[in-house]
């Protein structure tokens, strides 16, 4: 059976990398493969990564405002390389008014600083399904 890869980075300048290194830790160990590319990511490199790494799933980590300047410009790069990858986000700062702007840019899913871990492996695993990835 084959694994979910996901690829878990942070976007931008942000450098608080310890909520993506505890996400890619939770995902390896509910069975998911993880390709972690660490700090100081921009949408190219991200979209780069995703296509050598055939991901299934982006999942950024957002504990700065970057990620409203970025998503625009990725989302815009995955439709221009034909790609059809899920985006998700998760971090301290994402209050319902972003997760509702991204969203409507195309993100999958925004997980708060409330979202539990088994929420996340649950929405992750409906999205990668074609579920709706609902709470």
């Amino acid at each position: 059976m084959k694994r979910n890869r996901i690829l878990i980075g942070v976007l931008g300048l942000d450098q608080h990398e310890v909520g993506a290194i505890g996400i890619a830790r939770l995902l390896r160990d509910a069975g998911m493969e993880v390709i972690y590319t660490g700090k100081f990511n921009l949408p190219a490199n991200i979209v780069q990564t995703s296509i050598q790494e055939d991901v299934d799933l982006i999942g950024l980590s957002c504990h700065s405002w970057e990620y409203l300047h970025y998503i625009p410009e990725l989302m815009k790069m995955l439709k221009e390389n034909h790609l059809e990858i899920p985006v998700v986000i998760g971090g301290s700062v994402i209050t319902r008014k972003d997760e509702q702007k991204v969203v409507s840019q195309g993100v999958a899913a925004a997980f708060g600083p409330n979202t539990t871990d088994g929420e996340i492996i649950r929405r992750i695993n409906s999205i990668i399904s074609g579920g709706p990835g609902e709470k």
